[in-house]
């Protein structure tokens, strides 16, 4: 197709390779001299007109051995042949996300492996990224040295275990157990859940994991908390009588719970956007209200002081009046044995 067998001979010859050699041989020879002479190389030794006859005599060459291995039938007629008795590789199944091959049963466990691997995957950045936003990089660094030789003791304790657990059912100490050759009673609260989601929820519940809008939600409620707390505080530190320098700083302290409650309400947006359900949603603190339910709370701390201290007061008085009577009781005991 190419050349002559003359020719052919100079292609061998220029690709450095024997007559009968294999397509591998024939690949890396060309590789090695496209590097040294390909215009593109940036080598000095690079020539494009070269580099033209040993890509020829490469096509040549290998056109040959294809001949050679299947007499009468064209490159091509080969690849079209192969293609016909190949199922295609990019075949995917609908079920298990796609994941797995075999029979739906072989794919089933690839896929709960799979899940596990992810699940195992989620949690292990999970923890990443909170230790990267409380420590940083080389406090990590350090606490992973912890762990590392921590690891060692607690793989020495496995070991340890696992070889007591095996002399322990060769000497037959688990032959006589309650429920042996039993299924596990472990979803008898439910039937309808599904085992391996069960196990997955309960894997990333362990670790601390948790969805996004729980954690939001949690550090909404303690802010509040937190603010509702410091904004009375602050009405108690600048108490009655309110002068002109304690009503100033109060209206400094009220202007800050303001600025606060706004951030606040912007962490609720980003809340409500991301909460599975609408009936979840939160709705915006209001400022105003706030500080008023602050100083109701404040005022009924000082009733219920002022009831307190006049409650003390009588207890007082009538201690005092007590201690006099008896007093006068024994003066007057006094008087008559004389």
């Amino acid at each position: 197709m190419y050349a002559s067998k003359k020719s052919l001979k100079d292609y061998y010859r220029l690709l450095d390779v024997d007559e009968g050699c294999s397509i591998e041989d024939v690949r890396n020879s060309y590789c090695m001299l496209a590097k040294k002479y390909h215009p593109d190389s940036g080598s000095a030794t690079a020539d494009a007109s070269l580099f033209v006859q040993i890509d020829e005599a490469y096509r040549a060459v290998i056109s040959d051995i294809a001949k050679s291995a299947k007499p009468g039938i064209e490159p091509d007629e080969e690849d079209d042949d192969k293609l016909k008795y190949k199922a295609p590789q990019h075949r995917q199944y609908l079920s298990y996300e796609g994941i797995g091959f075999g029979t739906p049963s072989q794919r089933e466990r690839q896929y709960v492996q799979f899940r596990v691997d992810r699940a195992s995957e989620l949690v292990m950045d999970f923890k990443k990224q909170k230790l990267v936003s409380q420590y940083g990089e080389s406090a990590m660094v350090a606490k992973d040295i912890k762990r590392s030789k921590k690891a060692k003791i607690t793989q020495s304790i496995e070991r340890l275990v696992e070889d007591l657990i095996q002399e322990s059912m060769a000497r037959g100490d688990f032959d006589n157990l309650s429920g042996r050759g039993k299924p596990l009673d472990k979803f008898s609260y439910c039937p309808h859940v599904d085992p391996m989601t069960h196990n997955l929820n309960r894997i990333l519940m362990d670790n601390g994991y948790q969805p996004e809008w729980i954690m939001l939600q949690k550090e909404i409620r303690e802010t509040i908390q937190n603010l509702r707390k410091e904004i009375v505080d602050a009405r108690k530190k600048y108490s009655e009588p309110l002068t002109s320098q304690k009503l100033k700083l109060w209206n400094l302290s009220c202007e800050e719970f303001r600025e606060n409650i706004k951030k606040l309400n912007k962490r609720i947006n980003d809340f409500n956007l991301i909460v599975p359900l609408l009936n979840w949603q939160m709705v915006h603190f209001n400022a105003e209200k706030e500080i008023g339910k602050a100083e109701k709370t404040y005022q009924a701390l000082m009733e219920a002081k002022r009831e307190e201290d006049e409650s003390t007061r009588k207890q007082e008085e009538e201690t005092v009046n007590l201690t006099s009577s008896k007093d006068r009781f024994l003066a007057w005991i006094r008087l008559l044995l004389k």
